[in-house]
């Protein structure tokens, strides 16, 4: 399969800059592979077009306020993501601006100049590790200095922005609790508590997954093919609850609903012919048509970025000419694309 087949025209004004006023108010775009029918409507609908019987299977990744900023002695300042704690007081991180600077070199952080950040490894594609003097674990240091990881589509300014406390609470999921995510499962963040009230009247059942969200989720296929495109690693855990609990939906042969492609993921990438259990682990599997669904019967998701994996993924659940079409839809109606845009529910 091409690629350039997962391309398409989007007008700028629809990428999504910030949420919906009150979160839940998004749209969300209603489609039936039974009869390739599409409904419009509010995401708050969602819980009339679920099953009583149906799972819904949640990534409950936290969101780590991983973005910050370190100066040079000389006063040019590096911004940096944070990637994870190695060990103790060593950090695998994202640098830009760093320059030639040698291992060695001692940065100090804009937001806490008394913590200190020696480089003490280069790598490639501006990955590197910093030892950081900062007396506490990586999490809390972050959760007092740190920004929300925003993808670039999403314009915010340098340094300080007047919504950077309003997106530590909408760039999160109302359920989230595992933190270690650099990016959020967005599908979730159109949950409510009043939504999710109502999907447990229904006696729909609810199951948590957890897979931390790395930077590669939204990496570009560069590959003119998708069999041809290396696909990233992330890790995700299944605890004893959620495996007892999907073991009886496959027993009772009720429809699995995935919401997002994070959840998708995980439960795709469990063996056919394997029964659920407490387990971490790490996938790397790669949706796209025309894979065959072994688990999920149903998929929450938003619109994403063209030449994504994720789009891929949709794709492969609708096939590609629908994929096509409903995009399409969605652009003529105005829909609002990407992170902090409208969903859609695939059925």
């Amino acid at each position: 399969m091409r690629t350039d087949d997962l391309d398409f025209h989007l007008p700028p004004e629809l990428i999504a800059q910030s949420p919906p006023a009150t979160r839940g108010e998004s749209r969300l775009l209603h489609y039936r592979n039974s009869d390739a029918s599409v409904e419009h409507r509010m995401f708050s609908d969602l819980p009339k077009l679920l099953r009583p019987t149906d799972v819904l299977v949640f990534n409950d990744a936290k969101v780590v306020p991983a973005r910050f900023m370190l100066q040079k002695s000389t006063g040019g300042r590096i911004e940096g993501l944070f990637l994870g704690e190695l060990s103790p007081g060593e950090w695998s991180v994202l640098l830009r601006n760093l320059g030639d600077a040698p291992v060695g070199t001692t940065l100090r952080f804009v937001d806490a100049p008394e913590v200190e950040a020696k480089l003490i490894a280069r790598g490639e594609a501006g990955e590197h590790r910093l030892a950081i003097a900062a007396g506490e674990p990586a999490l809390l240091f972050l959760n007092r200095v740190g920004r929300m990881p925003l993808p670039p589509y999403i314009k915010r300014e340098r340094g300080h922005d007047a919504r950077d406390d309003a997106d530590r609470e909408r760039y999160q999921t109302v359920y989230a609790r595992a933190a270690g995510s650099v990016a959020a499962p967005t599908a979730g963040l159109h949950f409510t508590d009043a939504i999710l009230g109502a999907i447990d009247a229904m006696g729909v059942q609810r199951v948590f997954l957890t897979l931390h969200v790395g930077l590669g989720t939204f990496k570009p296929v560069t590959a003119d093919r998708l069999e041809d495109h290396a696909m990233h690693t992330e890790s995700f855990s299944v605890d004893a609850a959620a495996a007892e609990a999907l073991n009886r939906a496959e027993r009772e042969d009720r429809r699995i609903v995935a919401v997002g492609t994070t959840a998708a993921r995980v439960l795709e990438s469990w063996p056919a012919d394997a029964p659920w259990r407490e387990h971490p682990g790490s996938t790397s599997i790669f949706i796209y048509p025309p894979y065959q669904w072994r688990r999920v019967g149903a998929l929450v998701t938003n619109f994403h970025l063209p030449r994504s994996t994720l789009i891929a993924l949709v794709a492969a659940m609708v096939g590609l000419e629908e994929q096509r079409r409903l995009y399409r839809i969605a652009i003529e109606q105005r829909y609002r694309f990407f992170s902090y845009g409208d969903a859609m529910f695939i059925e």
